[in-house]
C-alpha cells in the first residue's frame, strides 16, 4: 500500500524565499497542506475505530465465557445441594441430571474437568475440585474482562478524540480559506 500523504517540492515555486510544496493524498496528487492534514486525522480515527472493533469481539467472548462458567457453576451447585449430608466419610453421588453432561461438556472447552459418573451424577469430591476450578476460572476472566473493558473504553476516547481533531482540522481549513478569500475583495 502507497503511503497515505507524499510531499513533494513545487519546482520553482517559492513564495518570499518558502519552498511551496504540493501533496499527493490517497493517490491523488495537487492537495494543498490542508487536504493532506485532514486525510492523515481520519486515517488515525479509522485505525482506531478498526482496533476497537477486535476489542469489542474479545470483550464479548470474554463475557460469554463468564456466562457458561456462571450457567456450569450453577448447575453444579444444584448437583451439590441434591447431596444427602455426609459425616465425611463417604463419598456419596449427586442425583442424576441431564444439565450435568452439558455443563461438563461446555466446561472441557475451557480445559474445567466435571469427571461423571454413570447415570449422569458426580461424587462429591469430584463436584467440589470442579466447584473450584470453575470459581477459579470465573474470577480470573472477570478480571480479564474488566482490564479488557476499562482498555475498550480508552481506545473509543482515543477514537472520538480523533475524529474531533479532524473536525477542527477542516474546520480551521475553511475558516482560512474563507478568510483569504475574504482578505482578496
Amino acid at each position: 500500500m502507497a503511503n497515505l500523504v507524499v510531499a513533494s517540492e513545487i519546482t520553482g515555486g517559492s513564495v518570499y524565499g518558502v519552498r511551496q510544496m504540493q501533496y499527493t493524498v490517497n493517490g491523488v496528487s495537487d492537495q494543498d497542506f490542508a487536504a493532506a492534514l485532514t486525510a492523515a486525522a481520519f486515517r488515525q480515527s479509522v485505525a482506531i475505530e478498526d482496533a476497537a472493533g477486535s476489542y469489542v469481539s474479545v470483550v464479548r467472548q470474554r463475557q460469554q465465557k463468564l456466562d457458561v462458567l456462571g450457567e456450569s457453576l450453577a448447575v453444579l451447585a444444584k448437583a451439590i445441594a441434591s447431596m444427602k449430608p455426609t459425616d465425611g466419610t463417604s463419598d456419596d453421588k449427586s442425583a442424576a441430571d441431564n444439565d450435568l453432561v452439558t455443563a461438563a461438556s461446555r466446561l472441557a472447552d475451557y480445559g474445567i474437568s466435571m469427571p461423571l459418573t454413570d447415570g449422569n451424577k458426580i461424587k462429591r469430591g469430584d463436584a467440589m475440585r470442579a466447584q473450584n476450578d470453575i470459581q477459579y476460572a470465573l474470577d480470573m476472566e472477570d478480571n480479564n474482562l474488566q482490564q479488557d473493558t476499562v482498555s475498550l473504553q480508552s481506545l473509543l476516547t482515543k477514537r472520538d478524540n480523533a475524529f474531533s481533531n479532524a473536525a477542527k482540522i477542516v474546520k480551521k481549513s475553511l475558516n482560512a480559506s474563507a478568510a483569504v478569500i475574504g482578505n482578496m475583495g
